[in-house]
């Protein structure tokens, strides 16, 4: 009987808090919804920039499902397929050919090469017939030649996306410590008896972010240099950008972890917040492709900080850009942390005892 009476206490607890049972019915719900819209959306086919093509050539290509673009008189490859937002850049002379490859997404450039060599192969295969099997692959191999933008010929898909992955754990850690941080002074009762002092709520909130953001700071130095230096992940660009970027992403985590602790009453409310917050801003991270998402599903990532943590890190780690080139994503991080911290002002406010 005392066992039937403590499973009916259990359960009664249960039924009583609606956070956890939206964590038990909804966010499942939610969370395989996203994974369906993620996964079941439309193929991307590969967008190839091509000069002095002829016609047979372009032909083959587009049954090869590649939208094909011509170009005239471009000088600069590398400039025309960032401004072109292409995905492979075909220069065509006589019989002989150079591919370049934007290599932003290893397995499409890879795809893409395997589907140009192909179609130019069976040409090279129709006027070798009379060449014995070793000449026709060294003829075969001499008629294209493959450039990169970003990587080579080695780059695996894990190269482009474990610098998203540096950038998650700081965010999903800082977030996690900051909030559960604060939510242990608020069930002993610390930061009420804080609240009834004159002290003001942006003082209050002003040493929460400082003293939680330099642990943040500290954190986010030891994982960036054990990813880079213990673990070997790709780094073009400067270690400086990269723990710069990570700073602000942390800030964001810890002002966001800060805000969604004042609406828990416990560790394990505070731990619900994670399938319904941290979750979904992974597939909209670039680990997943974003471009073949429907266009509502595109426009909801724009509302993600860690799509734009995970575009600067990207940018830096695996591209080399600068911090000028991924300026826009900072600014729109701070603008975040910025619109965080001022929500963070007035959910205080509920605890000033008046």
């Amino acid at each position: 009987m005392r066992t039937i009476a403590l499973i009916k206490r259990i359960l009664l607890q249960i039924l009583r808090d609606k956070r956890t049972l939206a964590l038990l019915f909804i966010a499942p719900l939610l969370i395989l919804t996203l994974m369906n819209l993620v996964f079941n959306g439309k193929t991307v086919n590969p967008v190839l920039g091509i000069e002095n093509g002829n016609k047979q050539i372009i032909q083959s290509l587009k049954e090869e499902d590649i939208v094909v673009k011509k170009y005239k008189g471009i000088t600069k490859t590398d400039e025309a397929m960032l401004k072109f937002d292409l995905d492979g850049f075909l220069e065509v002379k006589e019989e002989k050919a150079t591919l370049t490859l934007l290599n932003d997404d290893p397995t499409v450039a890879k795809n893409l090469e395997m589907k140009v060599r192909q179609i130019f192969n069976k040409r090279a295969q129709l006027q070798l017939l009379d060449t014995n099997n070793i000449q026709r692959k060294q003829l075969q191999d001499a008629i294209i030649q493959t450039k990169y933008v970003y990587g080579s010929s080695d780059t695996e898909l894990f190269d482009t996306f474990s610098p998203i992955l540096v950038g998650f754990f700081v965010f999903f850690f800082v977030f996690l410590i900051s909030g559960i941080g604060l939510l242990n002074e608020r069930t002993t009762g610390t930061l009420e008896r804080l609240m009834a002092t004159p002290i003001k709520r942006g003082e209050i909130v002003a040493a929460y972010l400082i003293g939680y953001g330099l642990l943040a700071i500290l954190q986010t130095i030891v994982i960036v240099l054990f990813a880079i230096y213990v673990l070997d992940i790709v780094l073009v660009g400067s270690i400086w950008n990269v723990i710069l970027i990570n700073v602000i992403v942390a800030l964001v985590a810890l002002s966001l972890g800060i805000l969604l602790s004042s609406f828990a009453n416990s560790e394990f409310q505070m731990v619900q917040f994670i399938p319904l917050v941290i979750v979904p801003q992974i597939f909209f991270s670039g680990i997943f492709s974003i471009e073949g998402m429907v266009d509502w599903l595109q426009a909801f990532a724009k509302f993600m900080p860690l799509y734009y943590a995970a575009n600067a890190l990207k940018g830096v780690m695996y591209k080399g850009l600068s911090l000028s080139d991924i300026s826009q994503n900072l600014y729109i991080l701070l603008a975040f942390a910025a619109v965080f911290i001022v929500c963070n002002l007035f959910a205080l406010k509920k605890y000033r005892k008046l």
